[in-house]
């Protein structure tokens, strides 16, 4: 039997028009973790660390880019969080970024998913397909408008293409229709998995944040013990410096659990996308192979 070549059959059989969606940039990807941080520092500077939230504020114009504010005021319980030290405005940096990430996925994987159950727009063009109406199976990727609609939409095409095709056998008919659905499923799945790596990195980075700004509060407070002496004021001045350095520890493992919790629930949608994705490929070639020998 005369060798197969699949490559050369799909390129030959592959019309000039047939397009697929160009990748967009990902220049997100670096600037939102830059403006997060500016704006994190921001907030930390000018709001938390406003000279009217502290009964001794640091009037140095020198210290512009950290002043040295004491004795954060009753009336605003968050301008404590302005003594955890320089960390504090990263980590909050971090925590902004994950939400600008966990809404830039949800947009993105609720767009991919489409409308309806994945499930049962493949048991519907299972329908069509098993009637050998193609074009109804075309009108039900429109109505989808997610990935698995996409990647279907580009194999029926293709499927349509190849049964009115008399120059291939059913084989190499079947093998463009797997290299259709391989290119489209090739554009689809970056643009899903896009980003989450962020979310990853960030559950790691932002609790190693925390425990550096933790460790450094601590050290500053056990330094300042020694300065001072057993007094009561030493006493006071350490209690108070554990409880700033804690701030970064909370900061770190809440910005942790979110990045965590919702990475989690991303791979998780994105998974049944896939699996439904590989459902299409499934479904296509099998039914050219039973409706078309």
């Amino acid at each position: 039997m005369a060798d197969i070549k699949p490559t050369a059959s799909a390129s030959a059989a592959k019309p000039a028009t047939a397009q697929h969606p160009k990748r967009k940039g990902n220049s997100i990807s670096w600037i939102a973790p830059v403006i997060c941080v500016i704006v994190g520092y921001s907030f930390w500077r000018f709001y938390l660390g406003a000279p009217d939230h502290f009964s001794l504020p640091d009037t140095d114009p020198s210290h512009w880019f950290w002043p040295g504010h004491k004795g954060p005021k009753s009336t605003v319980p968050i301008a404590k969080m302005y003594e955890g030290g320089i960390i504090v405005p990263l980590l909050i940096g971090t925590f902004l970024t994950v939400l600008t990430f966990v809404v830039e996925r949800f947009l993105t994987v609720t767009k991919s998913t489409g409308k309806g159950s994945i499930q049962e727009f493949i048991r519907k063009v299972q329908f069509h397909l098993a009637n050998k109406d193609v074009d109804k199976a075309l009108a039900e990727c429109d109505k989808q408008q997610g990935s698995v609609g996409n990647v279907m939409k580009a194999g029926l095409r293709r499927y349509k293409e190849m049964i009115t095709n008399t120059e291939l056998d059913t084989e190499q008919k079947i093998l463009n229709i797997q290299k259709e659905i391989e290119e489209a499923t090739a554009l689809e799945l970056p643009m899903l998995e896009k980003n989450l790596v962020f979310l990853s990195t960030i559950a790691s980075v932002a609790t190693l944040l925390g425990l550096l700004g933790t460790v450094l509060g601590m050290i500053k407070a056990f330094s300042s013990l020694g300065e001072e002496g057993a007094g009561g004021d030493a006493a006071r001045e350490l209690s108070v410096g554990i409880s700033e350095a804690l701030f970064n520890t909370a900061l770190g493992i809440g910005t942790s659990a979110i990045a965590i919790i919702f990475y989690n629930i991303f791979t998780t949608k994105i998974d049944g996308i896939t699996y439904g994705i590989d459902e299409s490929g499934f479904t296509l070639t099998q039914s050219f192979a039973a409706n078309y020998k």
